[in-house]
């Protein structure tokens, strides 16, 4: 067995280094965080937001980015403070908490991994395939192809390789967006800049607009389920680079990857609202049509040039979804299996200094996960595109406020000490977030059977 105190040896101490460097060492995690949040939260989610309700849903989904901020950030500050997982956290709240998040993990990952895998599959079949001339190949043939150069990534890098793409791909998407967006906003003026939705009065319309409201923020930035993928992230970036980041470090790596999601949700609704809202043009319910009218709309009202710009935007957002979900789902599992079995140290070099994607248990449940994905893909053979979106992040949306009263435990439990614990205002926050998404929950149940 390796001796924990060589593991320890390598991981530097922050004074050994200047601050920049430290800051260079921790920054990652919270871009592989914007990877897998922005994607169909936004492409799809926040562009149909902008598409059928204009600007009214913008503060929604600000809203659902400023109470969903404390559970998310308490992964990476639970990690950097015990220098264990989330999901140790939880067992150590009792195994009632492990169990309950491997349920709401094992209802949600093959619909996520499915949505996410069925949106890069129709945007890359309609903005690269279709214009070579290539055969039309059914959504769950292109889902398997990138799947598979997905999982290859994967081998040939590890951690390391996911961690370096990331930060080119969400490079590219800030840029193709924000240029996007500028482009779209002269066609707002003139237009209605209420940031309320109208309440429809009849009970249909209300609970049409409860359900959509609930699919929006169910993956607004994120599901919650992210923050222990970034809690196991932080330890992967740790093993990475032998440094262990303070808490100052993990809080502006967040940062970076938190602003970035603010920032280009209210883009995708910009865009949606400048290129489709009050046009004649109905929103397509299969995935690849609307893939195609999502770029056809928007070279249709800022010209065909910037086709390009449009296409490396959706192909580098949802890729990069893809990519990181793909990695998360399974680390998750496995993990939640080990802490089953024993719980988690921070001088366990068995646990902190392997990478997981090496691990055959990684693997077997990557490939269950895609075979899951893809059999959800074929059933709904992209007709009921808009449906399976609206069920994964429902399903996601009603674990919000589960994970968010164990992160809040977690983070304000005994282990934490008083330099690594939230200020009070930061609990007040936190407890503000559950209630309110107990609530937004109960309200939407309660519409559910009021129909």
């Amino acid at each position: 067995m390796p001796n924990p105190s060589r593991y320890h040896a390598r991981v530097k101490n922050p004074t050994e280094i200047g601050p920049f460097k430290q800051i260079l060492n921790s920054l990652g995690p919270g871009i592989l965080f914007a990877g897998a949040a922005i994607g169909v939260s936004h492409l799809v989610q926040a562009t149909r937001a902008g598409a059928v309700y204009g600007l009214s849903l913008i503060t929604l989904v600000l809203l659902a980015h400023a109470l969903k901020l404390p559970a998310l950030l308490f992964g990476p500050r639970y990690a950097a403070a015990t220098r264990t997982s989330l999901l140790q956290g939880y067992r150590r709240q009792g195994k009632h908490a492990l169990i309950a998040f491997a349920i709401i993990t094992a209802g949600t990952m093959f619909t996520i991994q499915a949505a996410v895998t069925v949106v890069t599959a129709a945007i890359f079949r309609s903005v690269i395939l279709a214009p070579m001339g290539a055969p039309a190949a059914p959504l769950w043939a292109v889902s398997l192809g990138i799947l598979a150069t997905c999982a290859g990534l994967i081998a040939l890098g590890g951690f390391g390789w996911l961690d370096r793409a990331l930060k080119v791909l969400m490079a590219a998407l800030a840029i193709a967006t924000l240029a996007a967006a500028a482009l779209q906003a002269p066609s707002l003026a003139g237009s209605s800049l209420d940031l309320l939705p109208d309440i429809p009065t009849d009970p249909a319309g209300r609970v049409a607009l409860i359900a959509f409201a609930v699919a929006l923020v169910g993956w607004m930035p994120a599901p919650l389920d992210i923050s222990v993928w970034h809690s196991l992230w932080t330890l992967a970036r740790e093993k990475q680079t032998h440094h262990a980041p303070t808490r100052r470090e993990c809080e502006i790596d967040f940062g970076v990857g938190y602003t970035l999601c603010v920032l280009l949700a209210i883009c995708f609704v910009v865009l949606g609202a400048g290129a489709m809202h009050g046009s004649a043009v109905k929103l397509a319910s299969s995935s690849g049509a609307f893939a195609t009218q999502l770029i056809n709309l928007y070279t249709d009202s800022v010209g065909s040039w910037v086709r390009p710009v449009i296409s490396a935007c959706a192909i580098a957002v949802m890729f990069s979804t893809t990519l990181t979900v793909f990695d998360a789902l399974p680390r998750t599992v496995v993990v939640i299996i080990e802490r089953w079995k024993s719980p988690e140290t921070p001088t366990n070099p068995e646990i902190n200094t392997r990478d997981l994607c090496r691990t055959r248990g990684y693997w077997f449940v990557l490939a269950l996960l895609a075979v899951g994905a893809l059999a959800i893909i074929a059933a709904v053979s992209g007709h009921g595109f808009r449906r399976l979106i609206d069920i994964a992040t429902t399903l996601s949306f009603l674990g919000t406020p589960i994970i968010a009263w164990f992160n809040h435990r977690a983070m304000f439990s005994a282990e934490i000490t008083i330099q690594h614990r939230p200020s009070n205002w930061m609990r007040i926050w936190s407890i503000a977030g559950v209630i309110f998404w107990a609530a937004f929950a109960a309200v939407f149940l309660w519409s559910r059977l009021s129909i």
